[in-house]
């Protein structure tokens, strides 16, 4: 889809409402907050539109930035936490993997085995094939989906071995706190799906890098978030920029492991 139609009849430019829908599932913001912030910046544009365009272009966004992922690793943590919508409980089951990397999170009424079987046919599909190894809880749903589906895989369920990703939870809590909860199970479903598409882009690991690989990876990632939006600043340019902060991401990093060798 190209940007004349994917923001046609739109009365404000592509620049705005891109920057408006990376606000809101980037930061823990409310549309209100956002619409504060595009004040701040000159444009006047009500928390209502704002949450039209959320909704219309997340999961545009994600669809795009999930199409041009490099891929997940062999290891797939996997939880399930209750998520309350109305009064009633719903169950969101979520995977990552050995990097972080959020491979899946489906929202659910059930965590019987049906349900663990529904959700781990999801998993293949968007993994294109078996993991080597996964890591739950003792939930016995899990073991029967396992013994279904993928028998060749390991399944670890040692105690601790699941913190990856109960500790993965963390940031969909805070959005949900900050939302007040979650209106209907399509509204939590489609916000989670953009939100997980967009943590994965801008998930660096801070932590765990220098600062100047952290900015050239940070900008790494702006130029696939250009290229997902279909911004016609460098559209069709953005994959040659794109390779060449690759070309030299890679110089940077072989002339660091030089300079280890050499000390």
């Amino acid at each position: 889809m190209t940007q004349s139609k994917m923001y046609k009849r739109h009365r404000f430019p592509p620049e705005i409402i891109q920057y408006a829908v990376w606000l809101y599932h980037r930061f823990n913001l409310s549309h209100r907050d956002v619409e504060d912030l595009m004040a701040e910046r000159g444009v006047t544009v009500s928390y209502e539109a704002i949450r039209l365009w959320c909704n219309k272009f997340g999961s545009k966004y994600a669809q795009r930035l999930r199409r041009k992922h490099q891929g997940y690793g062999d290891t797939f943590f996997i939880d399930e936490v209750f998520v309350k919508i109305h009064g009633q409980r719903h169950y969101l089951w979520r995977a990552v993997d050995q990097d972080g990397e959020v491979v899946d999170v489906f929202l659910q009424k059930r965590r019987d085995g049906k349900a663990a079987k529904r959700f781990f046919k999801r998993l293949l599909r968007k993994h294109k094939g078996e993991p080597r190894k996964i890591v739950t809880d003792k939930l016995r749903s899990y073991g029967m989906a396992h013994r279904e589906l993928i028998p060749e895989t390991i399944h670890d369920t040692s105690q601790y071995a699941n913190n990856r990703c109960e500790l993965s939870q963390e940031p969909t809590r805070v959005r949900e706190r900050g939302m007040s909860k979650f209106k209907s199970r399509h509204q939590a479903q489609r916000f989670l799906g953009a939100h997980a598409a967009v943590y994965n882009l801008f998930n660096l690991g801070r932590h765990l890098v220098s600062a100047e690989n952290y900015r050239f990876s940070r900008q790494r990632a702006f130029v696939s978030w250009a290229s997902a939006v279909a911004m016609r600043r460098g559209f069709d340019g953005n994959f040659r920029e794109f390779r060449e902060l690759t070309c030299q991401y890679m110089i940077m990093v072989l002339a660091l492991s030089l300079i280890h060798i050499s000390e």
